[in-house]
């Protein structure tokens, strides 16, 4: 009787280490809304650190982060219970969805700062706000950003799950 099967090993399977390409990968939607808050806020933080704006600092915060944040969220759930469902997001090849998308994400962003800019010269008539001048800026942008990060992780983990299910 062979000592494996007399013993089975406790372990098997709870310590598994599985290699890079080996598993499927799977869209998270939390983890996506931090790397879309963290990568354009810390590299406009460094942009603001190395040219000492305090104004690009403060932006990298929260105009840049906050927008590219909401974005991705918003993106992401409707890319999670919508996106499969539209052939063509599927089927078109790559780069041309997250150009898309990410085109949609800046045009989203300019309507933002128009909105915001509107909004807040109607509230506050003086617009002391030093702020507000950013949004032109800073929501295109991080629209741009979000919806290419959002859209690029997104494409990779279908068509990694489309074509593990099809292998089968």
């Amino acid at each position: 009787m062979n000592k494996t099967t007399e013993y089975p090993n406790q372990t098997d399977g709870v310590y598994e280490i599985k290699s890079a390409g080996s598993g499927t990968k799977t869209f998270v939607l939390w983890r996506e809304v931090v790397m879309a808050y963290a990568s354009p806020a810390i590299m406009a933080g460094i942009g603001g650190l190395v040219t000492a704006d305090k104004g690009l600092q403060l932006g990298a915060l929260t105009t840049i982060g906050g927008t590219s944040a909401f974005l991705a969220l918003m993106l992401g759930l409707w890319l999670r219970s919508r996106g499969g469902h539209k052939g063509w997001i599927i089927g078109a090849p790559h780069l041309v969805v997250v150009g898309l998308f990410a085109l949609v994400g800046a045009t989203f962003g300019l309507f933002a700062a128009w909105a915001t800019s509107g909004l807040l010269e109607i509230m506050i008539p003086s617009n002391h706000l030093a702020w507000v001048g950013r949004v032109w800026i800073d929501f295109p942008l991080s629209g741009f950003i979000a919806s290419t990060i959002v859209t690029w992780r997104w494409r990779l983990a279908v068509t990694t799950n489309f074509s593990s299910k099809r292998r089968r």
